[in-house]
């Protein structure tokens, strides 16, 4: 198995049409407002492998019930409730996956792919056991919980192997050595310049705005971009910085994602000043 999801991560043949379909999301997702949402910005925490909790558990729930004598009504109001969910946790899915490097996108194509057959099977059970046909509806139940299940797992590739939608900052949280440590001479920090500096082995970003002074790190938490070479801008009257490699934006006061493709925050680092010098530790 590791040695096929290799070959799956490593194959160009899946390029063109990964392209395609990137660039199709990408057009019929234009709005940043409907983008973040789906990205679960407004959450603090990617939206779609919240959503599908709701199909895989209806779905599973009625392959149960299915076991059971006398639970036909209930499976198939199950089988309803997962089929339905499942369109808005897929439409959550793509908005995810086109912001995704091209090795992820590779897996997240088969992982779409194997959702999609389950949806379609689950479906056609649906429609089975509305028209008297249960026996049909059982076994298609079943055949599509394989192909959810196979989807899962790649799902579970994405996320633990690939680390799609996590946070690629927090990591290096580990790198740095408890207690205070020294950043930067106060009278040194320029107003409103976004600086880079290092905290034992790891890159962060500080930003001084008067009396209040940020330290974040440095890696966004999207895909590991540079925000230290990032834009600084103005959203909702608050300061930010913009990701340069894909355009995620954090608030420079508490690290707030304020637009996607991140799902959750950008750590900050705790900061006081003594002696002149500012110091920062870990939260």
């Amino acid at each position: 198995m590791r040695e096929l999801l290799t070959r799956l991560e490593t194959t160009t043949r899946l390029d063109p049409l990964s392209d395609r379909m990137q660039r199709s999301v990408m057009s019929l997702l234009r709005g940043q407002r409907i983008r973040d949402i789906l990205h679960g910005v407004w959450l603090g925490h990617p939206l779609h492998p919240a959503l599908v909790q709701l199909p895989i558990g209806a779905w599973f729930s009625a392959a149960v019930l299915d076991l059971l004598p006398n639970q036909r009504r209930a499976a198939t109001v199950l089988l309803g409730v997962g089929t339905v969910s499942a369109l808005p946790a897929a439409v959550a899915g793509a908005n995810d996956w086109a912001s995704q490097s091209r090795e992820q996108r590779r897996v997240g194509l088969v992982h779409a792919l194997a959702n999609s057959t389950g949806l379609l099977l689950f479906s056609g059970s649906l429609a089975a056991r509305l028209t008297g046909r249960h026996g049909v509806g059982r076994l298609l139940s079943m055949l599509g919980l394989a192909a959810a299940g196979g989807g899962a797992y790649l799902g579970g590739h994405l996320a633990y192997k690939q680390a799609a939608g996590v946070n690629h900052g927090v990591p290096e949280l580990n790198l740095i050595e408890d207690g205070w440590h020294p950043i930067a001479d106060l009278a040194t920090l320029p107003e409103a310049t976004l600086l880079t500096r290092q905290l034992n082995d790891v890159s962060v970003v500080v930003y001084r705005d008067g009396d209040e002074i940020t330290v974040m790190l440095e890696r966004c938490a999207h895909q590991s971009g540079p925000l230290g070479q990032g834009e600084v801008v103005r959203v909702d009257g608050k300061t930010c910085v913009v990701c340069p490699w894909h355009g995620s934006t954090f608030q420079l006061g508490g690290g707030e994602v304020v637009h996607g493709p991140a799902g959750t925050d950008q750590q900050v680092l705790p900061t006081r000043v003594i002696g002149g010098v500012l110091e920062a530790r870990l939260p």
